[in-house]
């Protein structure tokens, strides 16, 4: 028998409409709103854990140019 505060970790994915449990959700920045971290992708364009590991390239230190 299911017990209610068993109920309280099924949620429902934003995107699919599928329902999981929250706590076993693979996607570990948006565990109560996707149901895995592929439907977060989809929704989003990107995963939120993916953005937190961003480092953007350090832009290239150009010589200015000497005028003549």
């Amino acid at each position: 028998m299911t017990t209610l505060t068993e109920l309280g970790n099924i949620k429902r994915c934003r995107r699919c409409g599928q329902r999981y449990d929250w706590r076993k959700s693979p996607s570990s920045t948006l565990k109560m709103t996707y149901c895995s971290s592929l439907c977060e992708r989809a929704d989003l364009g990107f995963t939120l854990e993916a953005l937190l590991k961003f480092e953007p390239k350090q832009a290239r230190e150009e010589t200015p140019a000497t005028v003549e």
